[in-house]
């Protein structure tokens, strides 16, 4: 009993995703079914009717940590092999028959691919909202669009889930630990196939330890260096984006107009991107910045239309901000589909320039920052 607000949200949303190339299930159709549907969007007390629609899924799999877990749970070990060994022989078959070193090899890849999920939101400013073991896949996909949202200031404790508001835990600054600790659920899950802790736990510090370097290696690529960044210099400018309340999307794709040889005259293009009132006040930090980033972009002598080709391969120019979806789902429900096809269309080419659609390379409109569906949402959006 899905809403056509939900569907489409999740109808634009993961094909958007596919074609940043981050691991998704897919879109096939979204329909309107012809019947209302109760819904009570921020659980409040205050239920209305909205139109019912469906979107068809499509993926290899739905398969989810989850649904292992739940017969470890009630100790149903037989139909927990049953699903190991039907995941390994459709999914994973290179890991050959279903024993137990398959069943660590297989961790050992669901691992491997839900760190490269998390490295890739954090690349595009994605937040899930709801990452719980029934919305993470066996086969490192996202799954679930439900009270997702883009980063938009840079804001690493941001989270688009009203019912997630206090806790926070699913910010994006904490989503590749909310994995780790998912797929220590999963470890827990097949441990009765394994009955041995040891290797389980080895796969999960390898988990930690490789997620450090991952993330310099995805931000050096934003920032378009052959050579990983100093682990200081990328802390360093995560903080001030955050304090200049930077627009994450506009900040590093304009980035890649910067001259190594003017830093200074970059300082618009910072402005342009800020929600800051005041980014004046910042100018002594951001003048460092570009300084010795400026140097490192020396220092590589690496030829700019070359660099800004690279940095234009993984820095999208547009993503699906939660106020353009607003702004589909207002005139869909008034029957005019025409703006979901016009941000399908875009999204489809995320990383092109796309002159005619140079108006949604902008910061959120200041009415979108606290309207229902454009800020934060809940798990019935």
């Amino acid at each position: 009993l899905a809403v056509l607000r939900s569907s489409i949200r999740e109808y634009l949303c993961s094909e958007a995703m596919f074609h940043l190339g981050v691991p998704t299930t897919r879109a096939l159709s979204l329909a309107l079914t012809g019947d209302e549907v109760v819904r009570d969007m921020f659980y409040n007390g205050n239920p209305e009717l909205e139109r019912g629609a469906i979107v068809c899924r499509a993926a290899p799999t739905f398969v989810r940590f989850g649904n292992f877990q739940i017969f470890m749970v009630r100790q149903e070990l037989e139909n927990l092999k049953k699903l190991a060994d039907y995941t390994i022989r459709h999914f994973y078959p290179h890991l050959g028959e279903p024993n137990k070193e398959a069943y660590i090899a297989l961790f050992r890849e669901v691992t491997e691919r839900t760190l490269d999920l998390m490295i890739n939101w954090e690349r595009v400013g994605f937040v899930h909202g709801v990452m719980n073991t029934d919305n993470m896949s066996i086969m490192g996909l996202t799954i679930d669009y439900g009270p997702y949202g883009w980063l938009e200031d840079y804001d690493p404790n941001w989270t688009p889930n009203t019912t997630d508001a206090g806790q926070r835990r699913y910010r994006y600054g904490n989503q590749a630990a909310i994995g780790a600790w998912n797929l220590m659920q999963l470890g827990n899950a097949l441990y009765p196939l394994i009955k041995e802790a040891e290797p389980l736990e080895e796969i999960l510090e390898n988990y930690q330890i490789s997620y450090l370097p991952k993330h310099i290696r995805m931000m050096s690529d934003k920032l378009g260096l052959k050579a990983a960044a100093d682990t200081d210099l990328v802390v360093d400018l995560e903080k001030l984006l955050h304090k200049s309340e930077m627009d994450m999307t506009m900040f590093f794709r304009n980035l890649s107009t910067f001259d190594k040889n003017a830093p200074d005259e970059f300082w618009t293009k910072l402005e342009e991107s800020s929600y800051s009132e005041t980014p004046e006040k910042l100018i002594p930090e951001w003048n460092g910045f570009l300084k010795i980033y400026a140097e490192m972009l020396k220092a590589e002598n690496r030829d700019k239309t070359e660099r800004t080709a690279e940095m234009n391969k993984v820095n999208p120019k547009y993503v699906l901000r939660n106020y353009m979806a607003q702004l589909a789902i207002d005139a869909a429900n008034e029957g005019d589909n025409s703006l979901v096809s016009e941000l399908f269309d875009m999204l489809l080419k995320p990383y092109e320039e796309q002159p005619e659609m140079q108006k949604y390379f902008a910061k959120r409109p200041a009415w979108a920052k606290t309207k229902a569906g454009c800020s934060m949402l809940s798990c019935s959006s």
